[in-house]
């Protein structure tokens, strides 16, 4: 019987601590808002669709946005924070500086369509908006559409210094890359799935100089792309000039990310490493030549993504201002 109650015990605290490092399945759901505010999905899409219809660079904004957000403190909308005299916000990180305006403006438009409607008004969680409207820049742009569960609260504090170390960065080897998403609870695979991102959006030269001026030029880079990035980023190129991540469909949502890998033109050594290492290869190989094998995997990384370090009311709260905390 002593061995039997140890069991027991030991059973119930290995339960209690996976409890506490996930609590967050039991309290997301897709029908979160059936009462509050029953059509914040058509009013959030009918917003994002709005500004997708201005300008492109919502789609790569806001999807970035969301990856910066949930891989710092979880998805509880920190990022969105602006700064103040006595607090410096993540969105001030060095890390962060390149996120581009028109995804935070995405979720401050949509939020504000949202809150037009007397019933919803300040209830819904600016972290909840920008799980949406990610999931709509998505879809506008030719990729899945998917269900997105809801219930998330916004956190009560942004910080430059927790940015450090979270965020891949674009030199980072396929160790690096499994250490930082393994920290958010994603494995290889979802790390391989949500690089595909990388399909759309673009990057300053800055950023990857050093793989086509180096000696020798980075040897996992085709020739030709080489030449083309050469031209298109000249050694004193203007520091505000950007390039498109995907060479062949810069504007559409889909797998050819992955054929890029495979013709060795990967912008940032972070992307071609998934192809050069053989441990990511078989991977890339596998979503390359099917969209729909590569959808699937995209689809359960980003709902995985979008359960890391959620907010309870207890130690969240639902913001009026998405950038006032």
């Amino acid at each position: 019987m002593g061995r039997l109650n140890l069991l027991l015990v030991w059973s119930l605290s290995l339960t209690l601590s996976l409890y506490y490092l996930h609590p967050i399945s039991a309290q997301l759901s897709p029908n979160h808002y059936a009462k509050t505010c029953p059509n914040l999905e058509s009013i959030v899409r009918q917003a994002v669709t709005k500004k997708f219809q201005q300008t492109f660079v919502t789609v790569p904004a806001t999807l970035r946005l969301f990856f910066h957000d949930c891989f710092v403190q979880g998805c509880d909308a920190s990022v969105l924070i602006a700064s103040t005299g006595n607090n410096q916000a993540e969105k001030d990180h060095p890390d962060n500086l390149s996120l581009a305006g028109d995804g935070f403006d995405t979720v401050i438009k949509a939020k504000a369509a949202v809150d037009a409607i007397p019933q919803c008004r300040n209830k819904v969680s600016c972290a909840d908006i920008l799980a949406l409207a990610t999931r709509d820049v998505i879809a506008l742009s030719g990729g899945p559409s998917y269900t997105v569960e809801l219930g998330r609260f916004d956190g009560l504090v942004s910080r430059t210094s927790d940015v450090n170390g979270r965020l891949p960065q674009p030199t980072n080897n396929l160790n690096q890359l499994n250490s930082l998403f393994a920290a958010n609870g994603l494995t290889q695979t979802d790390m391989i799935a949500l690089s595909g991102a990388h399909t759309l959006g673009f990057s300053h030269c800055s950023k990857f100089a050093s793989r086509i001026y180096s000696t020798p030029v980075d040897p996992t880079l085709n020739k030709q792309y080489v030449a083309q990035l050469q031209q298109m980023c000249p050694r004193n190129v203007d520091p505000r000039i950007a390039i498109n991540m995907d060479p062949t469909t810069p504007r559409k949502f889909d797998n050819v990310y992955y054929q890029n890998l495979q013709q060795g033109k990967g912008l940032f050594t972070s992307d071609q490493i998934l192809f050069t290492d053989p441990r990511s290869r078989n991977t890339v190989n596998s979503f390359a030549p099917s969209s729909n094998v590569f959808n699937s995997n995209f689809v359960a990384a980003m709902t995985k993504l979008g359960r890391v370090g959620v907010k309870t009311a207890r130690n969240g709260k639902i913001r009026t201002d998405c950038s006032v905390l």
